[in-house]
């Protein structure tokens, strides 16, 4: 079942401790077998796995919010935990607004707004918790999102002091509330939303309605059944004049469940997943609600009905206004990527003791996991979970410091959006693949509903969408490069785009954190292009991400400095790159992340950990490499020998991590309660 391959090396781990032979990278080759690799110092074989080194590993993954980790792996299982069989859906919609109900008993919510609103402002602290909800009913964790993060979130970053009496009743559940942006004719594009809210001078109220069926806010969580009160984004007009998007409270129900006046709910119904929360539809005739029902902290009407705003350009205030909500972005990577864990710890633990077939002249059967096609599968995606939840902790940390006020620069917000679209692109592709992969791992065994496979594959499926579709955001991360490019160099010529690529490369475009110092000197001390380079060299493996990312988007540059031409149709033109634009801002992303890897795991104090993160590294960045490997070929980045070297070596690192398999899982700190499945202990 294993696939025979050629070896870079003779050595029993693939790693000889010092040997610099080779072919350069993008350079011919002659037609030999590819040379030994090279690893740096400190880098050989990790020695073995027990349960002082899960700790550690386990420390490092929780990053700087262990604590809060911790408690929330304390939480009953039975209470907070899915259901261990598929539930009518009012049923399942009943037991999740029950676990809601639980949850605001804990101190999670709270965490997540500002003091003067009856919160502790611990931010990060908050988006942790939530991110380990991921492990639960993924329908308590949407549900929670949209009534702390989405709801709240508006009422809390969007509203004026009028509004602060509300956040205490919003956090302890006592209102509950929905977030009615989405339309059924306009999803990302938010600002052609098509719902009105005029100001009425007159009676000193906003009407909102919905003027045609396109205007019905859609998919809308927390609306079927629960939600009393809903942020609604509408086109706010005063005087006759619009002034673009804005969001207003608006009642749904009475105190009894009764639809509100002039307001139609229907529910959205069964769904592909996500059983448990209630998704409806709102329509609004001519709904009148207190002119101060307006969130009004980026544009407000005065108490004379003059509407007034601390930002003049109207397409600067909204987007600003929607950067204030970029938490919610980060928390469905974060519980994107806690499905994944799931997923990757029921099937690695499964992996480990089912055998099948046994190997010529023996009588046991081989171990699933010992499959070089099973490790190819399995272990990449587990070397992927950790790299993004690192990713994940300096998001976290970042979005920790603009919500603080420690970082208050537009470039500072502009960057965190940045960051934020891209790890959620990369995270929720990552557990909608990850998830199928596992459950076809795991045989029919997989299908069951009894191994969690099938809900976390069911209710996930969406996490590429909401939030954000993942194609959009991806041209959103790659237009913020091009404007840092145009507000470095200006006019898209030929010198600014080849001094553009210089800084790229060398780290100073969007990322600025305090480990690139540490990934500079990673890159400075690998061999140049026209000297001997090896894929185990730490800094190798990160150059040719970045000179994928530097090239794309040097030619993405070119291809878009056609659109300012006289007579140029810029529409055209922007639409014919947007391939070009997906593929620049993944590389981008990619690039990031393998450098937050790379510098945590110099950051890392205990030694067997550190080495053992050293491989797992090894094995995100250059399986990322072989993705892309026909890229690498096609732009003589790679030859045809150093390309087979490397899928050898990525074979290579499998087999060495792969008795590491359950420790690496071990480490995600699941609680065993959520991880108990039929497949458990299967031999």
């Amino acid at each position: 079942m294993s696939t025979a391959t050629d070896s870079p090396t003779d050595s029993p781990t693939g790693f000889p401790a010092d040997s610099r032979s080779g072919s350069p990278v993008g350079s011919p080759a002659p037609d030999r077998s590819p040379a030994p690799e090279h690893l740096e110092p400190g880098q050989g074989p990790v020695t073995q796995a027990g349960p002082a080194l899960t700790a550690e590993l386990r420390a490092h993954l929780d990053g700087p919010f262990g604590e809060v980790r911790e408690h929330c792996r304390a939480l009953d299982a039975a209470t907070f935990g899915p259901p261990s069989a598929p539930l009518p859906m009012d049923e399942h919609r009943s037991r999740v607004t029950a676990q809601l109900a639980a949850l605001a008993a804990e101190p999670y919510a709270a965490r997540g707004f500002p003091e003067h609103q009856g919160g502790t402002a611990r931010y990060g602290e908050a988006v942790a918790a939530f991110e380990m909800l991921g492990h639960t009913d993924l329908s308590l964790f949407v549900k929670a999102g949209v009534q702390w993060g989405l709801f709240g979130g508006a009422v809390s970053l969007l509203g004026t002091s009028r509004h602060d009496h509300l956040l205490p009743r919003i956090t302890s559940g006592e209102l509950q509330g929905c977030f009615a942006m989405t339309e059924t004719g306009h999803g990302s594009d938010v600002q052609s939303l098509l719902t009105t809210a005029t100001f009425d001078p007159a009676t000193d109220e906003i009407v909102v309605h919905s003027p045609v069926p396109a205007a019905r806010k859609d998919y809308i969580g927390n609306a079927a059944r629960d939600g009393r009160l809903a942020a609604v984004f509408a086109q706010l007009v005063v005087d006759g004049e619009s002034r673009g998007v804005h969001c207003v409270l608006v009642p749904i129900r009475d105190e009894s469940g009764t639809p509100a006046r002039g307001v139609t709910i229907e529910d959205c119904g069964p769904k592909l997943g996500l059983a448990g929360v209630d998704n409806g539809r709102l329509l609004f005739d001519h709904v009148r609600v207190p002119r101060t029902n307006l969130l009004g902290r980026y544009g407000d009407i005065r108490d004379d009905g003059t509407y007034t705003s601390p930002i003049d350009n109207p397409g600067r205030r909204f987007f600003t206004m929607l950067g204030t909500l970029v938490r919610g972005r980060i928390s469905v990577a974060g519980g994107a990527g806690a499905a994944a864990r799931s997923a990757l710890a029921v099937t690695t633990t499964y992996a480990a003791g089912r055998r099948q077939f046994a190997a010529p002249g023996t009588e046991e059967e081989t171990t699933v996991l010992d499959y070089r096609t099973y490790q190819r599968r399995l272990l990449p995606r587990i070397a992927t979970a950790y790299a993004l939840q690192l990713a994940q902790h300096e998001l976290v940390s970042a979005m920790d410091d603009v919500l603080a006020g420690r970082a208050t620069s537009e470039e500072d917000q502009r960057r965190l959006e940045t960051r934020a679209a891209g790890i959620k692109v990369l995270t929720t592709r990552h557990a909608t693949d990850t998830i199928q992969e596992c459950r076809e791992l795991c045989g029919g065994a997989g299908y069951l509903w009894a191994n969690r496979l099938a809900a976390l594959k069911a209710d996930t499926d969406i996490f590429t969408t909401f939030e954000g579709d993942n194609t959009v955001l991806l041209q959103l991360v790659a237009k913020s490069l091009l404007g840092e490019y145009q507000a470095t160099f200006g006019d898209l010529d030929t010198a600014g785009i080849v001094r553009f690529g210089a800084r790229l490369v060398g780290g100073t475009v969007i990322e600025r954190s305090s480990a690139r110092g540490i990934i500079q000197r990673l890159v400075d001390a690998a061999p140049g292009r026209d000297e001997d380079v090896t894929f185990g060299i730490r800094g190798t493996q990160l150059r040719l991400l970045r000179e994928r990312e530097a090239h794309l988007i040097e030619g993405l540059a070119r291809r878009l400095r056609r659109a300012t031409a006289p007579g140029a149709d810029a529409f055209a033109i922007f639409n014919a790159t947007q391939d070009h634009l997906v593929e620049a801002a993944t590389a981008h992303v990619e690039r990031t992340v393998a450098e937050t890897f790379a510098a945590s795991v110099e950051s890392c104090s205990d030694d067997e950990a550190r080495a053992v993160l050293a491989r797992v590294c090894d094995l995100y960045a250059l399986s990322t490499i072989e993705r892309h490997k026909a890229w690498y070929l096609e732009h003589d980045r790679l030859s045809p020998a150093r390309a087979k070297a490397l899928t050898a070596l990525v074979n290579e690192v499998c087999a060495e991590l792969r008795p590491y398999a359950t420790t690496l899982v071990d480490a995600f700190g699941i609680p065993e309660g959520l991880l108990t499945t039929e497949m458990s202990g299967t031999a």
